[in-house]
């Protein structure tokens, strides 16, 4: 038990819980300084070590019309500011493997998607980084599944690993979540997260775009903690109906600090 990764003066560490906050993907530099400016604010304020997430590219969108993000050069411009204007550690995805270099240049988390959770080559190509990966399990992949996820990252040499559950397909367009995949993940011996937003998605069901059920994500974060994860990842937004992507299961900006402080009790109660 110990010190996952440091940045700067911000310790995550595997026993101590830890969350990872912000929205979907980037929309454009104001507004994602304006969300990572609240986390930081309630970081300090609740005393919970954060790592701040936006995606610069969402490339599994279902419709082809669907906003993606502004691309691996802006994003990756735009994050940088958050890391170094407030000393936060900052996630996204990569989707390909040439993005892993550059992405590790600026990220301090590399984030592989669900649906790309198998992609070997990708799974090694941000393992050679060094930096820590949170893999998300597939919406079709087993608890147990994840342990040979964790091998090939293992093969590079790169230890610094988290696996993160955001539940399974139910028949179509719905997900459930199975809580035993928390400590059965548990068992590869690396933290597992609790993805509270992504787990509560309608996939493709309004349309081409995903609904959601936002009401239920305090049950879905403290439930998580309850059976063991050691982190919480929560999407969010000032203004989910107004959200460029999944914005049908963003958590409300104003609801953030509330949910936090329950999370946090919960925990230390535990």
């Amino acid at each position: 038990m110990g010190i996952l990764f440091k940045t700067n003066d911000i310790e995550i560490r595997d026993d101590r819980l830890f969350f990872i906050l912000g929205p979907c993907v980037i929309e454009n530099e104001r507004l994602t300084l304006q969300i990572a400016q609240e986390v930081k604010k309630l970081a300090q304020e609740i005393e919970i070590p954060v790592i701040f997430k936006a995606s610069f590219d969402k490339a599994n969108r279902s419709s082809l019309e669907s906003y993606r993000g502004p691309g691996i050069k802006k994003g990756l411009q735009i994050l940088a500011k958050v890391k170094d204007s407030l000393n936060l550690p900052v996630l996204s995805d990569i989707h390909e493997v040439w993005q892993a270099k550059p992405a590790a240049e600026v990220l301090s988390v590399i984030q592989i998607p669900a649906f790309l959770s198998r992609q070997t080559d990708l799974l090694l190509a941000a393992g050679e980084t060094g930096l820590p990966i949170n893999v998300k399990k597939g919406q079709h992949m087993s608890p147990e599944d994840m342990s040979l996820v964790v091998e090939k990252i293992q093969s590079t040499g790169n230890k610094k690993i988290f696996l993160t559950e955001r539940g399974n397909f139910f028949g179509y367009r719905n997900l459930v979540v199975d809580f035993r995949n928390i400590p059965i993940m548990k068992k590869t011996g690396y933290p597992v997260i609790i993805d509270a937003t992504h787990s509560l998605q309608r996939p493709s069901a309004a349309k081409g775009i995903s609904g959601g059920d936002p009401e239920y994500i305090p049950i879905m974060a403290l439930s998580g903690v309850v059976s063991g994860a050691n982190g919480v990842f929560l999407e969010i937004h000032p203004e989910p109906a107004r959200a460029l992507s999944d914005g049908k299961n963003l958590l409300d900006l104003k609801f953030l600090k509330n949910l936090l402080i329950k999370i946090k009790t919960i925990y230390n109660i535990l």
